[in-house]
């Protein structure tokens, strides 16, 4: 059996989906276009403005990151990631994805003795709060992670934490009890790291938040909660020789950007669904909500234009949004695509009693499983919306394994610079986001930020 994925896009095919998906003609056009494509990505990566795709080949950082795991990480019950977006999005897929079903409800024999892992990626008093009164911070460790060390809620997280560290431990051993993940030279945790003393791991300067997962960002949590780390890069440095060809058709990630792009824009279809048919990889499409809409959603093309360009990026859960989203999917407008994660061996399964053998409505279920039956349903909703001309495709896991999920992160990673120059944007930055967090600077009073202030006659109208 292979250990690669794979993608199945025939669905999104005009052959398939009554004439509404996308002709053979137009992706044989494209595969020019791609080998542009694929040459820019290269030249970019030359030149070290992409520098997520060097993170499965940094030797160095991960053999800091595995000895500081396998000694002093284990010195704690719980670790604590404190961080926001690219800060903690990859690193919850990672935990849902790799570590056992409900990790921190198991006791210290079901999780082989690892820590417990929460990750606050919110400034929700209401979450935040009740965690950090529960947690003894003398036996819990706290991964403070911002690139900047200016972002707001994950700095103001820091100090509340810090201030309950310094309360129940003194200045001596406080400082243990913190590792600071961000840039490699300049920033303020960097210079508070520096005055005092506390721990750090770099995030590349060449690596952007969402790009960040496969470095310290999402290696050293999950390397400490026994995560297999070296695995997992394995599997994006096997995913990044596999598509290091201009030969679209033989590109995961050049056929996965192609066909996305000329869906929105020579059909119509904006919207990006991304539906799990398993609850450990729907982390997985939140993840990647943020990777695709944050690289591509921008308001100018590369050379300045103004264009309003970028997709909107959705995540569903199969079987159970059936019942809700694939209503509007199936006889909606046709505005979308969806995009499937699957499994090909699912190695936990539960099987279904044979009983109610009279009754013909349960009888087909018995003597099967619960993992048979949510695939079916995957398949069955595949057709389904092709038959009513619905774009739809598949990526197909081997297994879910740190291997296998390194492979789709690389992949839908490669994917979103590719869509970049498909969308003739630069899918590095994001000025909306730091619009966005200079108002917010404002609004909370620091020094040289000024709160939005309101136009003339632009007054709030409340409905009380």
């Amino acid at each position: 059996m292979s250990d690669r994925i794979t993608l199945d896009y025939s669905r999104m095919l005009a052959s398939v989906t009554d004439g509404r998906g996308i002709p053979e003609s137009r992706l044989d056009a494209l595969a020019g276009r791609f080998r542009d494509a694929h040459g820019d990505v290269e030249r970019r990566r030359t030149a070290g403005e992409l520098g997520f795709f060097a993170l499965p080949y940094e030797q160095k950082v991960v053999e800091q990151i595995r000895s500081f795991a396998d000694g002093l990480g284990q010195a704690y019950d719980t670790i604590v990631v404190l961080g926001i977006g690219g800060s903690a999005l990859g690193t919850i897929a990672l935990q849902n994805a790799l570590l056992k079903p409900h990790w921190n409800e198991l006791d210290g024999e079901g999780r082989d003795y690892f820590p417990r892992l929460y990750i606050l990626d919110n400034v929700d008093p209401s979450t935040v709060g009740p965690l950090l009164d529960r947690l003894d911070p003398r036996t819990t460790l706290y991964n403070v992670i911002s690139k900047s060390g200016t972002t707001a809620e994950t700095m103001a997280q820091f100090m509340i934490v810090r201030e309950r560290l310094r309360a129940a431990l003194d200045d001596d051993h406080y400082r243990s009890h913190l590792i600071f993940t961000t840039d490699p030279e300049r920033g303020v945790l960097r210079r508070l790291a520096d005055q005092e003393g506390i721990a750090t791991l770099p995030v590349p300067a060449d690596v952007g938040g969402r790009f960040s997962v496969l470095s310290a960002v999402g290696l050293l949590p999950a390397a400490i909660a026994g995560i297999d780390i070296e695995a997992l890069l394995a599997g994006a440095a096997a995913m990044d020789e596999r598509c290091r060809t201009d030969d679209m058709f033989a590109s995961p990630a050049g056929m996965f950007a192609a066909l996305q792009h000329l869906a929105h824009t020579e059909h119509g279809a904006p919207t990006h669904v991304m539906m799990a048919y398993t609850d450990r990889l729907y982390s997985v499409a939140d993840w990647f909500r943020q990777l695709w809409a944050e690289s591509l959603g921008k308001q100018h093309d590369r050379a300045g234009a103004e264009v309003f360009r970028g997709p909107t990026p959705v995540k569903a859960l199969g079987a159970t949004d059936q019942h809700s989203q694939v209503q509007l999917y199936m006889e909606g407008p046709f505005d979308k695509t969806i995009t499937f994660l699957a499994v090909r061996d699912t190695a936990l399964d539960v099987a279904i009693p044979e009983v109610y053998g009279d009754v013909d409505e349960l009888s087909y279920l018995g003597g099967r499983t619960l993992g048979e039956l949510l695939d079916a349903e995957r398949q069955a909703t595949a057709a389904a919306l092709a038959s009513r001309g619905r774009m739809n495709m598949t990526i197909e896991l081997p297994r879910i394994d740190a291997h296998a999920l390194g492979q789709l992160i690389m992949m839908l990673q490669i994917a979103t610079v590719y869509a970049g120059v498909f969308y003739d944007v630069d899918p590095l930055d994001q000025p909306g986001v730091e619009l966005g967090k200079q108002l917010t600077y404002g609004l909370m009073g620091r020094k040289g930020f000024e709160a939005p202030r309101l136009d003339e006659g632009d007054v709030p109208r409340v409905v009380k």
